[in-house]
């Protein structure tokens, strides 16, 4: 019995210590890796950030407490950590050098496409998450250009049929540009505007006048915030439920299931008022997309599967 304890404490010495080995290469190779560390591969910094915070220091953490080789992890660790805050602060360089060309330059439809383009591929309509929202590196791309990092806490109770905030992905925006097709005289409403992001986003695509409806004061703040800061003047946001909010110079509205049931069905009530002077077009994406689907008067303009997390355009009959 004592033999195979011993046999089983230097399995685990022989295995800490292999791990140990393939963390020190992995870190070297980090370290002298050139391209890493050029602005431009900035899908590959995500990565390797990723791993380092998730995976090594995860993994290190995990070989400490088993007490093998605590001088070597612990600057093994250093090391790691100090790749990590490079690669940061490298990003954090991009992002501001980022932020002053679309405020100077007005970069806005094309040009903006392409500028995303050189450093995050951008694949619209791809859903490799059809069963739930999924985030990738688009989604950490345009997180950065956000002047502002600081979530605001919430300052008000939402109502029991109100959806809590949660961020639209980016390739979402993306295929919404490719799959509703806009003219310079659309007006963009983003209903539950949250922080800002999908409406400033859809502004910097398309060019268009966008406003944002939303509930909470914090974030409508913060996501007037960021438009000022990126000079973006046909981008606002308005501090309001959307059951009383004017819409009438809407053309297209968007909801990431802002809220269900009966507010739905009210806000769509005014949606439809509009829509008796002009066609509108309405698309969705998440759980609100089934119940705006059961309006008898809009009628599905796109959408290629029937999950709930696959984006849905409706245009008005």
């Amino acid at each position: 019995m004592t033999a195979d304890f011993m046999n089983d404490d230097n399995d685990k010495e022989t295995n800490a210590a292999q791990a140990i080995a393939e963390i020190a290469v992995y870190i070297a190779s980090m370290e002298e890796d050139v391209a890493l560390y050029d602005e431009k591969n900035f899908n590959k910094r995500a990565e390797a950030i990723d791993f380092i915070e998730f995976q090594v220091i995860d993994q290190m953490e995990e070989l400490c407490s088993g007490a093998i080789q605590p001088d070597q992890l612990a600057q093994l660790k250093q090391r790691a950590l100090k790749i990590k805050s490079t690669l940061e602060a490298i990003d954090r360089r991009l992002f501001q050098q980022l932020r002053a060309t679309i405020r100077t330059a007005a970069y806005t439809g094309t040009a903006f496409k392409h500028l995303v383009a050189t450093y995050v591929e951008v694949q619209a309509g791809c859903n490799e998450y059809p069963e739930d929202i999924g985030y990738d590196n688009l989604d950490i791309f345009i997180n950065g250009l956000s002047p502002f990092q600081t979530i605001p806490e919430p300052t008000k109770d939402l109502h029991p049929e109100m959806v809590y905030y949660q961020k639209t992905p980016a390739r979402i925006i993306f295929e919404l540009i490719e799959k509703c097709p806009v003219m310079k005289a659309d007006v963009f409403f983003d209903i539950g505007a949250g922080l800002g992001q999908a409406a400033i986003l859809v502004n910097l695509l398309a060019g268009i006048t966008v406003k944002g409806i939303e509930f909470e004061p914090a974030f409508c703040e913060h996501a007037r915030a960021c438009a000022a800061e990126l000079s973006l003047p046909d981008v606002t946001f308005i501090n309001a439920d959307a059951r009383q909010a004017d819409y009438s110079d809407g053309t297209i509205f968007f909801m990431f299931t802002p809220f269900r049931g009966e507010i739905m069905q009210e806000v769509l009530a005014m949606l439809r008022k509009v829509s008796l002077s002009k066609e509108i077009r309405i698309v969705t994406y998440g759980p609100c997309t089934a119940q705006v689907a059961l309006q008898s008067w809009l009628e599905m303009d796109t959408r290629e599967e029937s999950d709930i997390y696959r984006l849905a355009v409706f245009k008005s009959r």
